[in-house]
């Protein structure tokens, strides 16, 4: 599999960030700012937010069987271990940038940059703890002051993840900045306040969902988010400012040209074309190619391509799909995603008529999103399989269409991992070196290299995470 993404900003953002480095390497950079502007700051955080979760949407969509590998017996695809130092630099790159933004902005009493700071911080760091567990915060991000930081435990970084969206909404709410938000330089939600908020109680009401397996689950807190959080889809949080192609996009050109990429997983395809729920689903058109049999088909996670990999005998990302088209957006959270959220919290509180139109206004929100026709989107939902009424709604049928709406988005596995895998037809990938669904990431080389004292220990990749147990 090729990841070899070369993306950036305009050659003004460039000036404005130089390379605020992460903390393991001192800050030493000379070609770095020392006093960067704001709003130049504050595009680099919200570019490479967006880009963080395409990086960690890259890495578990495997785990989720969106993508498979073309190649037999692929270390992601089977379970081992894989070094995911770039990703785990990427991420804490850009919480330094987050953070002298942060900082900058508290110096300087801007409260729309203070807030829109903290909560991309939340967004990474809940990103990182969701694949890694314990990791490095408190004292990660001081420069040359600790260049060993400790490792932070899940429970209180997940809970800092909660109080920095919290902060971050209250910062937004002030009236008295001193600075309004540059609406170029904010590339996710063009410099409006308002639409940060609300991204704000819907990343909330996402982290409060991920704890729906344990004692600390909150349905009211979670109602209570998503009521001042989306309400139809142009209030998503998105990315759409490249330079050049977006990742997706690059990922599905680089497949056409045989830099062999972006292809698509058996369960994935069959979830969609009829084979596994009895329904053809047509959004499958909007992300994936047609084989040269005329119809999609998959290649099964750890066992490799059936062809040559050039004939078109398997269905990949398509150039042409909503994900991976030139300029596709990069989601990084959106209304749709909340409806589900809504459909699953009132389902689990026995509120089946509230869950069954969550849970239909969730399907109908992705259908529009990526361009089904009016035609084809009722006719998919107006069929049995789908238009079950609320008395029949089921948590199988909320998780299994929240799958597919949430196709390469890194919160996925954690969904996945909360259902337990229990998927329709889910199996295990071929030659898997665990008898069991993969559940962590390991930690990378770069930061077992150097700071190998604080690493924890784990006992493989089949460790639960704390809210997954």
């Amino acid at each position: 599999m090729k990841r070899n993404l070369i993306i950036c900003l305009a050659a003004g953002l460039l000036l404005f960030t130089g390379g605020c480095s992460k903390y393991l390497d001192k800050l030493d950079n000379p070609n770095l700012v020392t006093d960067p502007p704001l709003n130049g700051l504050l595009a680099e955080a919200t570019f490479q937010s967006g880009m963080d979760v395409y990086r960690m949407g890259d890495i578990v969509s495997y785990y989720t069987q969106y993508l498979a590998s073309n190649s037999k017996g692929s270390d992601a695809d089977i379970y081992n271990e894989v070094d995911y130092s770039t990703t785990w630099t990427n991420f804490y790159n850009t919480m330094m940038n987050i953070q002298q933004m942060i900082t900058l902005a508290e110096k300087q009493g801007a409260s729309k940059h203070l807030g829109v700071g903290k909560i991309l911080m939340a967004l990474n760091l809940n990103m990182l703890v969701n694949s890694f567990g314990d990791v490095p915060y408190s004292e990660a991000l001081k420069g040359q002051e600790l260049l060993v930081p400790k490792f932070d435990d899940q429970a209180t970084l997940l809970a800092t993840c909660m109080q920095l969206v919290d902060d971050g909404i209250a910062a937004l709410k002030q009236t008295d900045a001193t600075l309004d938000l540059n609406a170029a330089s904010d590339v996710i939600h063009g410099g409006s306040a308002d639409a940060w908020i609300k991204t704000g109680y819907a990343l909330k009401a996402r982290f409060l969902n991920q704890w729906s397996k344990t004692s600390d689950y909150k349905p009211a807190d979670i109602l209570t988010a998503l009521g001042t959080a989306y309400s139809s889809n142009a209030d998503d949080a998105q990315l759409t400012a490249f330079s050049g192609r977006s990742p997706w996009n690059q990922v599905a050109y680089d497949n056409s040209v045989l830099d062999l990429d972006g292809w698509m997983s058996t369960q994935f395809i069959d979830a969609t074309n009829g084979k596994t729920y009895g329904i053809f689903d047509p959004r499958l058109p909007k992300i994936a190619t047609l084989t040269k049999f005329g119809d999609y088909r998959g290649t099964p996670n750890g066992a490799g391509r059936i062809g040559t990999g050039t004939d078109n005998e398997e269905s990949y990302l398509s150039l042409d799909g909503f994900y991976s088209k030139s300029a596709a957006p990069l989601l990084v959270i959106t209304y749709a995603e909340t409806k589900f959220i809504e459909a699953e919290v009132a389902f689990r509180t026995n509120d089946k008529t509230r869950a069954y139109d969550a849970y239909l206004a969730g399907i109908s929100a992705n259908m529009d999103k990526l361009g089904v026709s009016g035609t084809d989107k009722a006719t998919y939902m107006n069929n049995p399989a789908v238009s079950v009424g609320a008395a029949n709604l089921t948590l199988d049928l909320i998780f299994k269409e929240k799958y597919v709406a949430m196709v390469l988005n890194p919160e996925s596995w954690v969904d996945a991992r909360r259902y337990d895998y229990k998927y329709k037809d889910f199996g295990l990938p071929v030659g898997a070196v665990m008898n069991t669904f993969i559940r962590r990431v390991a930690y990378p080389t770069v930061e077992t290299s150097r700071n190998g004292a604080n690493v924890p220990t784990i006992s493989g990749l089949d460790e639960k995470l704390i809210w997954d147990k």
